[in-house]
């Protein structure tokens, strides 16, 4: 195959790609890839760059897609020791898992993350186009293996452990995203996992303070908290558990009032809404807008009207019949952040969708209920032993 014909193949695989990019993957100068893509818009099989407006603007996911294992032992769970259990296998990664709940939710929506080159990563790919999801712009490393997530649960269907191969999202640097910056300006709202490198966090906050396109940021870890910068100026939304919480916080959290506090202490470092989910209990919630431009412009003025509103809600979670835990976060998280994208300001709705996603998930073997549609939340919930 010519040089030329192998351009146009990774055109057509990544319509976002720059010419710097295709010199590298086909060990050829700028200016022969020029001439190259010169060439192919002669021949009429180009129109130009893919600076593309899409009818209707998708929900952009960044951050990691993974090959799920799960591991469940069949009687309770001893420490030290060999236990029984069940294996299986599925996609996973928490934007992956947003994604995908998205796409079930009728959500025009794009991933952008990182795969190796093997059979994990192709599958992956392949059920992401199944669903509907848009990874245009996703690259394949050469010579990496795409990310694992392995997680031991209990005869309970609830997490004993989890165990993360994820280095590959290392690659997905401010300039990387910035090679893909045509592709993120087309999104509606963009939702961003702890697993990017912190200067990554950094430039997308910076983009949503520039652009106004709102973010939201969802942790994945406690180790993983301190990618999140200490200016959250611009953030829409930071999703994250209680331990998380209190990572950020750099303390314990044991009353309801220490997680208020810590609350506000992340809103008034720019952040506009903070939910707290805190498992089969339930989730925490703040409400009260802060201004953008307080945020941005005055912390001051962001710290005083943080202080001024007693801005802490709960809500509980549906007390249902668990099959596994694995992904009920990832299914809040679409369905709170899914409200937002479509217009809602409450966060009230938003964390009502979301325990009614996440509870229809932790009812359901799979990572993602297949389920899961935008009409659950004008049904009754099914199962519910309230």
């Amino acid at each position: 195959m010519s040089k030329k014909e192998q351009l146009y193949g990774l055109i057509r695989a990544n319509p976002f790609i720059s010419q710097q990019e295709m010199a590298q993957a086909l060990g050829l100068s700028r200016s022969a890839v020029a001439g190259h893509v010169a060439s192919l818009i002669r021949e009429r099989r180009l129109v130009g760059r893919a600076y593309v407006l899409p009818r209707e603007r998708s929900v952009l996911c960044v951050g990691a897609a993974n090959l799920d294992r799960k591991l469940r032992t069949t009687e309770p769970l001893r420490m030290g020791t060999s236990n029984p259990a069940t294996a299986a296998e599925t996609f996973g990664g928490v934007a992956r898992n947003i994604a995908e709940n998205l796409a079930r939710l009728g959500t025009p929506c794009a991933l952008l993350t990182a795969l190796g080159d093997d059979s994990a990563g192709q599958a992956l790919r392949a059920h992401a186009r199944e669903c509907g999801i848009d990874m245009t712009g996703t690259p394949v490393l050469p010579g990496v293996a795409t990310g694992t997530y392995t997680a031991v649960l209990d005869a309970g269907g609830e997490m004993a452990v989890a165990l993360a191969d994820m280095g590959l999202y290392e690659q997905l640097t401010p300039a990387f995203l910035a090679s893909r910056q045509a592709q993120r300006s087309a999104a509606s709202f963009v939702i961003a996992d702890l697993n990017l490198p912190h200067d990554t966090v950094a430039l997308l906050l910076d983009e949503a303070r520039r652009d106004g396109i709102p973010l939201a940021i969802v942790a994945v870890s406690q180790p993983k908290m301190a990618r999140l910068p200490r200016d959250l100026a611009g953030l829409r939304l930071l999703i994250l558990n209680r331990g998380e919480l209190e990572a950020r916080a750099g303390r314990p959290l044991p009353t309801e009032a220490a997680v208020r506090d810590a609350c506000r202490a992340v809103r008034a470092e720019g952040a506009q809404d903070v939910i707290v989910t805190c498992g089969a209990a339930g989730v925490y919630y703040t409400a009260g807008h802060t201004a953008a431009g307080d945020t941005a412009d005055n912390t001051a003025v962001a710290k005083a009207v943080a202080k001024a509103v007693d801005d802490l809600h709960w809500l509980p979670a549906h007390d249902v019949d668990v099959v596994d835990v694995t992904g009920a976060g990832d299914a809040f998280s679409a369905a709170a952040c899914w409200t937002l994208a479509q217009g809602g300001t409450d966060l009230a709705e938003a964390c009502a969708r979301g325990l009614r996603a996440a509870a229809l998930t932790v009812q359901s073997p799979h990572t993602v209920s297949p389920a899961l549609t935008a009409e659950l939340f004008s049904a009754p919930l099914l199962n519910d032993k309230d």
